[in-house]
C-alpha cells in the first residue's frame, strides 16, 4: 500500500475531519498518531480506536492528549510520537476554532483565543513538523475558504487562518531541498458540530446556496484530498487548495 511503513500524526484526529482523515490514511497503510485536545474527547478516541482496529487490524494506532496552543506541548507531542514510532512521515493539522461576531464586539480574550488556536498552534506544529518530519514527508494545514472571500463577522477566524496559510507557504520553500511537500487545504463551511452554533438558520441556508449541490462541505469531501496529497499528489507543494464546491472560486 502507498503509505505502508509510514507514520502519520493527525492533530484533532479523533473526530470530524481529523477522524475521516485518519481512516483515509489507514486505508493506504499508514500507522497513526492521533492527537486530541482534552479529556472531553477521550470517548471519541476510544470509539475511533475500536473502529480502526476492526477495519485495519494491521495499522498501529496511538493517542496523545494536549493543548497545542503551548509550544512546549507541541514539542512534547512530537517527542512522544518519535519515541513510540521512531519517525514521523506525515503531519496533518486539523485543529481550529470559529468565531462569527462583529469586530466592534470582539474582546481581547476572544482575539487571543482565536489566534492561539488558529495561528500560534499552527505555527508551532509547522515548526516541529519542519524539524522532525522525515525526508520526502508531507505537512498539511487546514485553513478556510474564507481566505478567498472577504466578508464581515469572521475577521478573527479568517485573519488567524490567513497567518497559518502564509507560514505554510514559507515552510514549503524551506523544505524543498528535503523533498517535503507542504500545503494548506481550504474547505468551505463544513457540516460539523463546530459550524452550527455560530450560524442562524438563514445563514446556514445562505452558505448552502453558495456551494455546488446546495449543500455544505462534508468532511468526506476533504479527507480523500488529504490522502491524495500524501500519496499521488506529492509533487504539489507550497499551495493552498480550495475545496469548497464553488463556495469561492479563487
Amino acid at each position: 500500500m502507498a503509505l505502508a511503513g509510514q507514520v502519520a500524526l493527525v492533530t484533532g484526529g479523533v473526530k470530524n475531519l481529523g477522524a475521516d482523515t485518519a481512516f483515509q490514511l489507514a486505508s493506504v497503510g499508514a500507522d497513526l498518531a492521533l492527537h486530541y485536545h482534552s479529556a472531553s474527547s477521550k470517548a471519541d478516541a476510544t470509539k475511533i480506536e475500536k473502529e480502526l482496529k476492526q477495519k485495519y487490524p494491521n495499522v498501529k494506532v496511538a493517542f496523545y492528549e494536549g493543548d497545542l496552543t503551548k509550544a512546549a506541548a507541541v514539542d512534547k507531542l512530537f517527542q512522544q510520537v518519535l519515541s513510540d514510532f521512531g519517525k514521523v512521515n506525515i503531519v496533518i493539522n486539523t485543529i481550529g476554532k470559529v468565531l462569527k461576531k462583529p469586530i466592534a464586539e470582539i474582546t481581547e480574550e476572544e482575539y487571543d483565543s482565536m489566534f492561539a488556536i488558529n495561528s500560534k498552534a499552527a505555527f508551532f506544529i509547522l515548526k516541529d513538523g519542519a524539524k522532525h518530519v522525515a525526508d520526502g514527508g508531507k505537512i498539511i494545514t487546514i485553513v478556510t475558504a474564507l481566505l478567498g472571500a472577504f466578508t464581515g463577522y469572521y475577521t478573527t477566524y479568517a485573519g488567524s487562518k490567513a497567518a497559518a496559510d502564509i507560514v505554510s507557504r514559507g515552510v514549503a520553500k524551506e523544505l524543498q531541498g528535503r523533498q517535503v511537500s507542504v500545503n494548506a487545504v481550504a474547505p468551505g463551511p463544513m457540516d460539523t458540530p463546530f459550524f452550527y452554533p455560530q450560524e442562524s438558520l438563514e445563514a446556514v441556508e445562505f452558505h448552502k446556496a453558495n456551494g455546488m449541490g446546495n449543500r455544505l462541505t462534508q468532511t468526506t469531501d476533504i479527507a480523500p484530498l488529504i490522502r491524495f496529497l500524501c500519496t499521488e499528489g506529492s509533487w504539489i507543494t507550497g499551495q493552498t487548495l480550495f475545496a469548497n464546491g464553488g463556495y469561492t472560486t479563487r
